[in-house]
C-alpha cells in the first residue's frame, strides 16, 4: 500500500570517476550488460512510493546520459556542480517546486541497491527525519599519524559503513544545504556529516553490503565477476524460419535491406533471420515462439518491422534478470549472397539487441541446388542463442 508522504529521490552522478580507469565516467561504463546507472537509477523509478526521481549530471554528459537511460521515468536532469555537495544542493533545488516530504539522495556509482533498501530508507526518514544505510565494519580499523604510526584503535562494535540512499525530511536537508552554502562549507563528503554540522540527529537503517560503491577499476572486475557467478543458470534455445517469395524489389534480413528481385510473401517485413533469432531466445526461456507472442491472426503485426520482435524478446531477457551471451543465424539460400553482407547483419543485430558485436554471428549457406531453397523460392534460416538467467530466476531485488 502506498505511503502517504510524498517521496523522491536524487540521483547524484555528474561526478567524472577517474579511479575507476579508461572507458569515460564510470556511471556511463556497462557492468553486467546494463550501464551503471541504469542499474541505479531503475530501482529507483521503479519503487512504488517513489513519485519522482532527479537526476543530478554533468552538463557534458547530457546524450550519453539520455541514451543510458532510455525507458526509465524521471525528472527533467539539472546540472551538477563542482562538489558532490554542490551537486545534491542543485538537486534539492530542481525538486523544491514538487514540494516533496522526504527525499532520498543516493550515489549512480551504487548499481546494486534494492527495493528494500529504498523502503527501509523512506521508513526511517519517515520516523526520524534524518537516517543512512550501514553495515557493521567487519575489519580492525585503525587510526594512523602522518607518519605512519598507529595513534589509536577505534572500538569496532561501534563503527559503521555509511552508505546511500540517505534519507530526510526534504524541507530540513533544504535548509541544511542552503545555510552550507550561505556559509561557504562545500567540504563535506555526504549529506549525514552536513546534516550533522547543522545539528540533526542522524539516524541509521541496515543497509546491504552488496550495495557497494564503484570506485576503481578492480571493483568492476569484482562485480562483473560476482553478476557473472549469479547468472548461473545457462541456457540455449534454436530457431527456425522460412518465406516464399513473391512480388517486390527487395528482402529484409537480419534487419537489412537487401536489393532483390523478388519480395517475401509474409504477414510481416518476412526476416527470416531475424524471426528465426527471435524464436531461439524465446526458446531458450521456454517463453512460447513467436506465433504466440505475434500471432500472424493479428493485424496490428502486417507489415510489422522485425526488429520489434527481436527487441521483444531481448526484453523478456532482462525482464527476468538474464542477459545473452551469443547469438547465431545461419541463412540457407542460393541469393542473395550472404557474405559481403555478414558484417552489415552483424552490426544491425547487435544494434537491435544491445549486444557487442563480439557475440553475434552470421553464416550462410546453399542447399546444393536441393529443394526449395534450390531452386529459388524462398529462404530458409536457423538460430541459436545462449542466455544466462539468475538461479531463482528473479534477478536483482528482495
Amino acid at each position: 500500500m502506498p505511503r502517504p508522504e510524498r517521496t523522491a529521490a536524487i540521483l547524484v552522478a555528474a561526478g567524472r570517476g577517474l579511479r575507476a580507469g579508461a572507458g569515460g565516467p564510470k556511471q556511463y561504463r556497462e557492468i553486467g550488460g546494463q550501464t551503471v546507472i541504469f542499474r541505479a537509477m531503475q530501482a529507483f523509478c521503479r519503487h512504488p512510493d517513489i513519485f519522482a526521481v532527479q537526476p543530478v549530471v554533468n552538463p557534458d554528459d547530457a546524450a550519453i546520459f539520455n541514451e543510458a537511460v532510455a525507458g526509465l521515468r524521471h525528472q527533467p536532469p539539472t546540472n551538477g556542480g563542482a562538489t558532490r555537495q554542490a551537486s545534491v544542493h542543485a538537486g534539492l533545488e530542481a525538486l523544491a517546486a514538487e514540494k516533496p516530504d522526504i527525499v532520498l539522495i543516493h550515489d549512480a556509482a551504487r548499481p546494486f541497491v534494492t527495493p528494500g533498501v529504498i523502503s527501509r530508507a523512506i521508513d526511517a526518514a519517515g520516523r526520524t527525519g534524518a537516517a543512512v544505510p550501514t553495515i557493521p565494519v567487519t575489519d580492525t580499523i585503525k587510526q594512523v599519524s602522518d607518519a605512519g604510526n598507529v595513534e589509536a584503535t577505534p572500538e569496532r562494535a561501534k563503527l559503521r559503513i555509511a552508505q546511500t540512499p540517505q534519507a530526510f525530511r526534504f524541507d530540513v536537508i533544504l535548509d541544511a544545504h542552503r545555510r552550507a552554502a550561505r556559509e561557504g562549507r562545500s567540504d563535506f563528503t555526504d549529506d549525514a556529516a552536513l546534516a550533522e554540522w547543522t545539528g540533526l540527529t542522524v539516524a541509521t537503517f541496515e543497509g546491504d553490503p552488496a550495495n557497494m560503491k564503484l570506485t576503481t577499476s578492480e571493483d568492476f572486475i569484482r562485480e562483473e565477476a560476482r553478476l557473472a557467478a549469479q547468472l548461473g543458470d545457462i541456457r540455449t534455445g534454436t530457431g527456425y524460419d522460412v518465406h516464399a517469395f513473391g512480388d517486390g524489389d527487395h528482402l529484409m534480413l537480419c534487419g537489412v535491406r537487401v536489393p532483390h528481385t523478388r519480395g517475401f510473401l509474409a504477414h510481416s517485413d518476412g526476416d527470416v533471420g531475424l524471426h528465426a533469432l527471435v524464436d531461439a531466445i524465446l526458446g531458450a526461456l521456454a517463453d512460447g515462439d513467436i506465433g504466440s507472442h505475434f500471432p500472424p491472426t493479428d493485424p496490428q503485426w502486417k507489415g510489422a518491422a522485425s526488429d520489434k520482435f527481436l527487441k521483444y524478446a531481448v526484453d523478456r531477457v532482462t525482464a527476468r534478470g538474464g542477459r545473452i551471451a551469443n547469438l547465431e543465424v545461419t541463412m540457407i539460400c542460393e541469393r542473395p549472397k550472404i557474405g559481403p553482407l555478414r558484417d552489415v547483419m552483424r552490426a544491425r543485430i547487435a544494434e537491435i539487441t544491445g549486444l557487442d558485436i563480439s557475440r553475434v554471428a552470421v553464416k550462410a549457406t546453399t542447399s546444393e541446388r536441393l529443394g526449395f531453397t534450390g531452386r529459388e523460392e524462398g529462404i530458409a534460416a536457423t538460430a541459436s542463442a545462449t542466455i544466462r538467467l539468475p538461479w531463482n530466476d528473479k534477478g536483482w531485488g528482495e
